[in-house]
C-alpha cells in the first residue's frame, strides 16, 4: 500500500502515468493533461481542406446564404469534417437546392466520403468493391477504408496556359497528398507541391497580386522562370468540443470575398500550434503560435566554416495570435481577437497562454525597450436575412484615442465592408461586392525582425498600406458543376513611406492617397467546369490595366517592377486555360 492506492487495481496505462509522474515530477503536468484528454468524449478528426480550394468553400457560403447550414466564416480552413456534416446535411434538403446546386452536391458528397466513413465511388476501379483498398482513375487515386483506419492517396498535378499581350508562359504544380484519420479523435495530413512558373516568378515579395508567394529559386540552371515547392501537413487530436494540432498550412481570419485583411493566406505556409475549441453554440475560440521566417541575418550566429564557406543564420521569428467568436443570435456572428509578431527572446512561453491579450505581456517582457509588434482586430458577419450576407471587418496595428480626435493624425487601420446576395432573385446567382481601405504604415514595422510577414511576404491584405480597392462579382450556376463569373476591381495605392521616425513626417502624419504612385484595373471573365471530385477545367479572359506613375524620386518604371510581373505591367488583355487535378 502507498498514498496512491493499491496498484492491482489500475489499469497498464494508468501505472505507466503513475510511474512517469514519480520519475520526472517536473513534467508531471504534461501527463495529467495528457490524461485529461483521453478520458474525454471522443469523436472525429481534423484534417483541413486548403483555402485554395475555391469551389467548395463558395459552395459551403451559398448553402449558408441559403439557411440550409450555418457556418463561421471568419476562420478558414474548415476541416474536412465538418465540410462532410454540411453536405449531409445539405443533402437532407435537396428540394431547397436548384439543378446545378445538386450537381454539385454530388460530386462533393463523393470527394469527402472517407469522412462520412463510406467506401469512395469512382470511375473505373482497379480492384473489387467488397475490398477495403479501392484504386480510382477517375479522379485518380488509391483509398483504404477498414474498421478504425480510413486513408487516402492520390497524386496532384495542375497547369495553366496564360497568352498575355506581354508574354506566354505557363505554371505547373505537381506531387501528391494523403489524408489518414486513426480511430475515432487522431489524424493526419500531408500534402506536397513542387511549382515552376515558366517566364518569371508571380509573386516574388512586395507584388500587390492574390496569387500565393513562395520561398522562390530564380532562373534554376539558367532555364529562366521560377520555381518553389510548399510542404503542407500536420497531425490533430479532436474530443468532443474541441481540438489541438501541429500543422503547417495557410489560413485565412476575416470575412471576404476578394481578399481578407486580417490573415489572407496569400504568404507561404508557416508551422504553428493550433488550439480551437467550440463548448457551446454561442461561442467559439481559435488560438494558434507559429514559427515565422524573418529572412533577416543574425550576424552574431552566422560564421564562416573551416571550408571557407560563409553559414547565414536567420533571425527567428514568431507570432501569436487568438479569436474570440460570439453567437449572440443564429446566423450572427461577432468575433475579436488580437496577434503578436516577436522575435530576439527566443520561443517565449509566455505566449503560449492562448487566451491572453499579448500586448499587455509584452509591456511586462519588455519594459523600458522596444516592444514587439502586436495588432487587435474584429469581424462581424450578418446573415438574418435569408440570401443576404453583411460583413465588416477590421485590423489594427496602431491605435491612439488621442489620434481619433485630431484631423492632422491617423491610427494605422485596415477596413473591409461588403455584401452578398445568393440564390436571388434568381436561384443560381451570386452578386457579391467589398470595399476595403488601409491607412498609411498598416501592416508594416520600423524593425525587419517584427514585421508582420513571413518570407518578407505580408500575412495581411495583399495591398498592404495606404490602399483603397473596390470589387463587384456576379456568378452564375451552369449545368452539370459549372459556373461563369464576371468581376470588376480597381485598386489604387497611395505613396510607399517607409517606418521612419527620422522622416519628413511624424509616422501618424502620412499623408492618406494623397498622391497615387500605383493604379490598377480588372475586368475578368472565368469559366469553370468539375466533372470529377478533385478535378476541375477552367478558362478566363482578363483585361487589365496597370498604370504606375513618378513619385518620391523612384520612376513609375521601378514601382511598376516592384509591385507586379512584367505581363501585367500597362494595358493589357490576357486568355488562360487549365486543368487541376487537385489544389
Amino acid at each position: 500500500m502507498n498514498g496512491l492506492g493499491n496498484s492491482t487495481d489500475l489499469s497498464a496505462n494508468e501505472l505507466m502515468i503513475l510511474s512517469t509522474f514519480k520519475l520526472f515530477p517536473t513534467y508531471s503536468f504534461v501527463f495529467c493533461g495528457l490524461t485529461f484528454f483521453l478520458s474525454l468524449n471522443l469523436h472525429g478528426q481534423i484534417a483541413y481542406e486548403h483555402v485554395r480550394n475555391e469551389a467548395i468553400y463558395d459552395f459551403i457560403d451559398q448553402l449558408y446564404s441559403q439557411h440550409i447550414i450555418e457556418v463561421n466564416t471568419a476562420i478558414k480552413p474548415y476541416s474536412r469534417e465538418q465540410i462532410a456534416d454540411w453536405l449531409v446535411e445539405a443533402n437532407k434538403r435537396r428540394e431547397e437546392l436548384s439543378k446545378a446546386q445538386i450537381a454539385e452536391l454530388e460530386i462533393y458528397l463523393s470527394e469527402y466520403s472517407l469522412e462520412q466513413n463510406k467506401a469512395k465511388e469512382g470511375r473505373f476501379e482497379l480492384l473489387a468493391k467488397d475490398n477495403p483498398m479501392r484504386l480510382h482513375f477517375l479522379p485518380p487515386e488509391l483509398t483504404w477504408n477498414e474498421g478504425k483506419y480510413r486513408a487516402l492517396f492520390r497524386p496532384v498535378y495542375g497547369i495553366r496556359f496564360i497568352s498575355s499581350t506581354n508574354a506566354n508562359f505557363f505554371h505547373s504544380y505537381g506531387m501528391g497528398e494523403m489524408i489518414s484519420y486513426f480511430g475515432d479523435n487522431l489524424s493526419f495530413y500531408a500534402s506536397f507541391r513542387d511549382h515552376h512558373q515558366s517566364e518569371e516568378a508571380l509573386a516574388l515579395p512586395g507584388y500587390l497580386t492574390q496569387e500565393r508567394g513562395g520561398a522562390y529559386k530564380l532562373n534554376v540552371q539558367d532555364q529562366g522562370g521560377a520555381d518553389y515547392s510548399e510542404m503542407r501537413g500536420g497531425i490533430s487530436y479532436r474530443w468532443s468540443w474541441g481540438d489541438i494540432g501541429l500543422v503547417k498550412d495557410h489560413l485565412q481570419w476575416g470575412d471576404a470575398y476578394n481578399g481578407t485583411n486580417i490573415l489572407s493566406g496569400r504568404s507561404t505556409s508557416f508551422p504553428m500550434l493550433k488550439f480551437h475549441m467550440k463548448p457551446t453554440k454561442w461561442f467559439e475560440f481559435n488560438y494558434f503560435h507559429g514559427w515565422l521566417v524573418s529572412e533577416v541575418i543574425d550576424s552574431s550566429r552566422s560564421y564562416f566554416t573551416p571550408s571557407g564557406d560563409f553559414r547565414s543564420v536567420f533571425r527567428e521569428k514568431y507570432i501569436a495570435a487568438n479569436m474570440y467568436t460570439f453567437r449572440p443570435w443564429p446566423r450572427l456572428y461577432i468575433s475579436l481577437g488580437n496577434s503578436i509578431v516577436y522575435s530576439d527572446i527566443g520561443f517565449h512561453p509566455a505566449y503560449l497562454i492562448p487566451f491572453s491579450f499579448f500586448k499587455s505581456i509584452d509591456h511586462t517582457l519588455n519594459r523600458g525597450i522596444d516592444n514587439q509588434n502586436s495588432q487587435v482586430f474584429f469581424n462581424i458577419s450578418s446573415r438574418q436575412i435569408k440570401y443576404l450576407n453583411i460583413f465588416a471587418s477590421f485590423y489594427i496595428d496602431e491605435l491612439s484615442v488621442f489620434r481619433i480626435f485630431d484631423p492632422d493624425r491617423h491610427n494605422f487601420y485596415s477596413a473591409k465592408i461588403g455584401g452578398s446576395l445568393r440564390g436571388w432573385p434568381l436561384k443560381d446567382l451570386t452578386i457579391t461586392s467589398e470595399f476595403t481601405h488601409s491607412n498609411p504604415l498598416t501592416f508594416k514595422h520600423r524593425l525587419p525582425a517584427t514585421t508582420f510577414a513571413t518570407n518578407r511576404i505580408s500575412l495581411g491584405h495583399y495591398l498592404i498600406d495606404n490602399a483603397q480597392e473596390f470589387h463587384i462579382s456576379l456568378r452564375y450556376n451552369l449545368w452539370k458543376a459549372s459556373n461563369i463569373t464576371v468581376d470588376y476591381s480597381r485598386a489604387r495605392k497611395g505613396n510607399d513611406f517607409q517606418y521612419n521616425f527620422n522622416g519628413p513626417f511624424a509616422i501618424d502624419e502620412f499623408p492618406i492617397l494623397a498622391e497615387e504612385i500605383w493604379t490598377r484595373e480588372l475586368l475578368g471573365l472565368r469559366l469553370n467546369y468539375y466533372p470529377f471530385p478533385n478535378m476541375r477545367f477552367f478558362a478566363e479572359y482578363q483585361y487589365s490595366n496597370v498604370q504606375a506613375f513618378d513619385a518620391d524620386g523612384i520612376s513609375a518604371e521601378d514601382y511598376l517592377d516592384q509591385f507586379g510581373p512584367k505581363y501585367l505591367h500597362g494595358e493589357t488583355n490576357s486568355v488562360t486555360i487549365g486543368i487541376g487535378i487537385g489544389y
